[in-house]
This record gives structure tokens, sequence and C-alpha cells, in this order.
């Protein structure tokens, strides 16, 4: 039998995996679910978009545990996809043409969200550009069409409906969503980096007891979308 790595600090294992984020995107959702479609742009020489260039790429299945920053973890989580740092190599590099020094990396999603992570994070080998879980196409609940998984950092960072990466010179173009505190530049896990200027372990009993609640919105939400079959979405 496998051992398990210890738990990062302050986070608790759960057994289901369920839909999660912040409280108004429970109710925000994709409007293209069967076709990967992404724009590239930022400090870059050609701003374009890509969708069968990602069908080059060597596909790759990992199991890795995925943190969320309120301090719930779900175990081994099946993914498949592509390595970001085969994307970026292979089809960032030679066709969007990004400024050698363009390592600040903005990430957005068709429902509104975006996220950064610095270049060199996502270069890291078990990060991915993911399509799909436990064996099946990717569910609009985690994410469908694209998400990023990006284990060493809290899910935040793992942007869900993903349609567009910049890459920039420096942060001057982004804003975070959200109070700043709450989102730091790299959420490491290991380092218990829940945000900014508030100490991680206590951030931890700010957020647990909004886990329930915020499960049940999102449980909600998505009930109330397969019943009318609707995408009510927010663009940004």
């Amino acid at each position: 039998m496998t051992l398990q790595a210890p738990l990062p600090p302050g986070q608790r294992a759960i057994e289901d995996f369920p839909r999660f984020g912040l409280t108004p995107f429970a109710v925000r959702f994709p409007t293209v679910v069967n076709s990967v479609r992404v724009q590239l742009g930022g400090d870059v020489q050609h701003a374009l978009e890509i969708s069968h260039e990602l069908t080059r790429l060597e596909r790759v299945e990992q199991h890795s545990d995925f943190h969320c920053v309120t301090t719930w973890t779900r175990r081994a989580v099946h993914w498949g996809g592509v390595r970001f740092v085969d994307f970026y190599q292979q089809i960032v590099v030679p066709l969007a043409g990004p400024a050698p020094d363009a390592s600040f990396v903005v990430l957005r999603a068709q429902d509104g969200a975006r996220t950064s992570l610095p270049l060199a994070d996502l270069l890291a080998t078990d990060v991915l550009l993911a399509d799909r879980l436990d064996g099946q196409p990717l569910p609009i609940e985690h994410g469908a069409p694209l998400r990023l998984v990006a284990p060493a950092h809290y899910g935040y960072k793992s942007v869900k409906h993903l349609n567009r990466i910049e890459f920039w010179r420096n942060d001057a173009n982004y804003r975070p969503f959200g109070l700043r505190f709450m989102v730091h530049p790299r959420a490491r896990v290991d380092q218990e980096e829940r945000g900014q200027w508030v100490p991680g372990w206590l951030l931890r009993y700010l957020y647990r007891p909004l886990i329930d609640p915020t499960v049940k919105h999102f449980r909600h939400a998505m009930q109330q979308h397969r019943n009318t079959g609707s995408y009510p979405t927010r663009r940004g």
C-alpha cells in the first residue's frame, strides 16, 4: 500500500470534490463547453487564438491533491491533459512570441474569473491544462472545457473554464478579483500562503466556517442550472 504524504499545514481531507469558489461565481457558467479555444495575449509579438493546436502535445495523466484555500483537501484527484511547460515551449513561444522577460502570467476564464502566477511556477512539470477528470471529459462543475491544475498552489490559482492567457512583463495590467488580502501572488500550499499581510494560520479560522454554506450555495446553483438548461454568465 502506498503511503500518502502528510497534509500541508492547516488542511483537512474530505471525501467528495465539491464545486466551490467565491460566491458570485456560483451562478456564472461557461458559454462554450464542447470545444477548447484559448486566446494568447499580453507582451507578445502575435496575439492569437488556439484550439486544435493543443492536440499536438503529449497527453499525460496524474493524481494530485487539490488544496482549497479554505482548508479542505481532496486527495489524489485524477486529471488528464497536457503539461503547461509543453504548451508554453511548443505553442506559446513559437506562435505568440512572448517577450523574454514576460514572466507575469494572467489566466482568465469564461465566467469572468481571473488569477495570476509567475511563469516559473507554471513551468513546474505537475502543472496541467486539464480537460479530463477521473477518465471522463471535464464536467462543468470542475472547469469544462479546460482548466489549469497547479497542485503546489491553493485552488484559487487553478482557474476553471480557462479561455485566455496573457504573458506580461509586470502586473500593471492586472487587478486581482476580490479583496487583496485574500490573494497571494503565489499561494504556495507548503508555505501556507493563503493571502497577503495576514498569517495563513489565522486565515484558517476565517475560512473554515464558510465551507459548508458555500458548498450548499454552489450545489443549489448547479441544480438550478441543470433544471433550466441555461448558462447565466458574466463576461469580464
